[in-house]
Parts: structure tokens; sequence; C-alpha cells
């Protein structure tokens, strides 16, 4: 298997920055859903926001993916359906965190994936994370941390442990892409939508337990909300979750997860730009940290990162831009 070393020059380093420049466009893209989530969801419509969402994105999705679908075998389809169920708790689990506790809170405690990832690789790898590595992502929850203290701690909630609990459902679902064999070769479009459909499977059921209906929520909107919705289902879904298994299909888990750690940073230079928040001094001084903690933490694992079973050459590099 190839690897990238970090003097590394030419095709290799030029795909690396194919990868990440996307990958940092979801987490800007993350950063800035807190504010229509904040808009759209409340405790009693979480699970119908979340099935009008996906049911926007997933037509969409099916005609950017085309006959890819139809090609798909059923073991494809049954991996894309297990990775749609686990993104489905990740959305769950996350959500109902946001309603149910503060930002500040939610922006921290979320970053945690930062530090499951590569624990959670190393096991599955039988490998150890680098120090570089471990002080890079110290480094940017440390950030993070002063970049939240602006508004200050509430005392742990609910809210919190689900958030938790969420940026373990994220690793997981990370590890889960990259770990199953038989999508190495899986067309990403293709394998996007069947994910989407095994969580529309899950909300659906789960509306069923709900007091307000998915068709109530979506009658209650004005054109307001249906823009919010609108971005929530092509922005923050359609081309987050694409881009996410694109990339991490091509380099490491740990790699796109420190990228998509800087999703608090985003929201707060939104929060600040768009909502009329101030950070202060500490948040600064934390958004500082974790653009140099990211930017370590991404030189650290481009060292190690596996970016595909073949040798590096111009043809692959143009097949893999193509891609996207």
């Amino acid at each position: 298997m190839t690897t990238l070393s970090s003097s590394a020059t030419g095709p290799g380093r030029t795909l690396l920055w194919f990868i990440d420049v996307p990958v940092v466009l979801v987490a800007v893209v993350w950063g800035s859903s807190y504010l229509a989530a904040k808009e759209l969801a409340t405790g009693a419509t979480v699970i119908a926001l979340l099935l009008l969402r996906f049911l926007v994105a997933t037509p969409v999705m099916a005609m950017v993916a085309g006959r890819g679908v139809a090609r798909l075998t059923r073991r494809e389809i049954a991996a894309g359906a297990a990775l749609g169920a686990i993104l489905s708790g990740v959305l769950l689990l996350e959500t109902y965190g946001v309603v149910h506790t503060s930002a500040t809170n939610a922006g921290l405690i979320i970053s945690l994936t930062m530090i499951f990832t590569p624990l959670a690789e190393g096991v599955a790898t039988r490998t150890r994370p680098t120090k570089a590595f471990v002080g890079a992502a110290a480094l940017s929850v440390a950030g993070v941390a002063l970049l939240t203290q602006g508004s200050g701690f509430t005392a742990p909630s609910s809210g919190d442990l689900l958030v938790l609990l969420a940026a373990v459902a994220r690793t997981a679902h990370v590890m889960a892409m990259s770990r199953m064999k038989s999508l190495r070769s899986t067309d990403s479009g293709a394998l996007t939508v069947v994910q989407f459909a095994g969580a529309i499977a899950v909300f659906a059921l789960a509306s069923a337990f709900t007091p307000v209906s998915p068709l109530d929520v979506a009658a209650s909107y004005g054109p307001g909300q249906w823009a919010a919705l609108l971005y929530l289902a092509l922005m923050c879904t359609l081309f987050a979750f694409f881009v996410q298994m694109w990339a991490v299909r091509r380099t490491s888990p740990s790699r796109v997860s420190l990228l998509l750690g800087t999703e608090p940073l985003w929201a707060a230079v939104i929060g600040v730009a768009a909502g009329g928040d101030r950070p202060g001094l500490l948040g600064a001084a934390g958004a500082v940290l974790v653009l140099i903690g990211t930017t370590w933490g991404r030189q650290a694992a481009g060292r190690q990162a596996p970016v595909d079973d073949r040798p590096e050459t111009a043809d692959t590099v143009s097949e893999r831009v193509a891609q996207v």
C-alpha cells in the first residue's frame, strides 16, 4: 500500500490538497448548519425535520449517481444501508443534543471526534497514532475550549451526553466507511444514495412514535423555514456526506476527522459574521490554536495516510479528481 511522505512533491502531494479542500468546505457548511437547525428544530420536531431533510436530498443524489445505483451488488447495498443506520444515529443524537444543550458545550464536545477517531483507528490497525498527531489534536481541542469559552459553560445536561454520544457515533461512521472492504471500489454517489435511503427508513420508522407528523411540520413551514431546510438538505447533507465518503476512502479517517474538527471554528466565524456573536480575546486565541493544530495534524496524518492500493501516477490522480 502506497504512503506519502511529508517531503513528497508532485501528483501525490497535489492529490492530498484536492482531497483536503472539499473536506474543509464540509466543515464550513456544517459550521453554518447550527443557525439553520436552531431555526427549525424543537424537541418535538427533530425526527420530522431529519426525515424531510433526507427526503429532499435523496432524489437529487439519485439523479447525480445516475445508473450507478443499479450496478450495486447486494453486498454493497447491505453495507450502504448499515452505514445509513449509523448515520441516522449520529444525526439523531447530534440534533437532539443541540436542542437540549448550549452551542458552547455542543461545539466543544463534538470536537472530541478528533481524539476518538485516531484512537479507534489505532485499535483497528494495531498501531499507535504518532506523537505529532496526538499533540496536534490536543492543541485543536484546547483551541476549541478557548473558542467556546467566551459565552461560558453551563452545567452538564442530557444534551451534553447526547452530543458526546454523537461524537462517538461520528467516529464509528467514519471508521465503518474506511474499513468496509466491500466498498473499496464502489461508486461514491451510488453508495451515498443507499446510505441516505437507510437513514430515511430509520427516520420514517421513528416518526411513527412522535407527536408531530412530518406532513404537519412541512405544512407549518414558511418560505424562510423552507429555505433553511433546503440548505440543510442540499449542502449540509447531500454535499457534505458525499464529500466525506469520497475523502475517507482516499485518505486516513484521522486526517478527515481532524479537518472536519474545524467545524466549531467555522461555526464561531459564521456566528460573529451573521449572528452578532463576540468571542472576545479568549475566543480569538482559541481560533488561532485550532488553525495551528489542524494544519499541524494534517501534515502529520499526511506522512502516513494510505491513499490507494495502486502507485500514485498522473493517471490515477486525474481519475480521482474527476470523481469529485
